[in-house]
């Protein structure tokens, strides 16, 4: 992990939830309360989770590194103090995580299940800090626990009509 900077914190989590939310809410909050303590917010840079995380934050006079991707027509959310741009998914998933010490999952897509899935891959025999911000609803705790019931509830979900707006075959 960061050996240059052990107070930096990535925070995944989907680009859809509104600031009227309570995950948005959740994830402001959370990162008002790490730029108190001192700590780097890193997100993916762009709306959602990741604009609420760096709006807390800032709104604390705290640093945030967006990790965004040339490739996206999107303009990265307004709050990011730095940031680095990649051309491929991977060297962003890999910033992402090797710029980091820690790391919170909010609840997502499947961006946010392959970003989680690439940290579990390449830290969980280092003895990760992972949280679980929505605990309820989260994406995992500590060490896993909880990811198969995220998997189930992920499943059911993109059986939704309403969430794929059709069904896909083979889900």
């Amino acid at each position: 992990m960061n050996s240059t900077n052990d107070k930096i914190i990535t925070i995944f989590g989907g680009s859809k939830c509104t600031e009227d939310s309570h995950e948005y809410q959740e994830a402001m909050a959370l990162g008002s309360k790490l730029a108190d303590a001192g700590y780097t917010i890193c997100t993916g840079g762009y709306l959602g989770i990741m604009e609420a995380a760096s709006r807390g934050a800032r709104e604390k006079g705290g640093r945030v590194l967006g990790i965004v991707m040339n490739q996206f027509k999107s303009e990265p959310n307004r709050f990011l103090t730095d940031k680095v741009a990649t051309d491929h998914f991977y060297d962003r998933l890999q910033n992402l995580i090797l710029r980091s010490s820690g790391f919170v999952a909010f609840r997502g897509g499947m961006g946010t299940v392959t970003e989680v899935s690439l940290v579990w891959k390449q830290v969980a025999d280092a003895h990760p800090r992972v949280a679980a911000a929505s605990p309820d609803r989260g994406l995992l705790a500590a060490r896993g626990q909880g990811l198969a019931d995220f998997a189930r509830r992920e499943r059911r979900r993109c059986r939704d009509p309403k969430f794929c707006g059709r069904r896909r075959a083979g889900v």
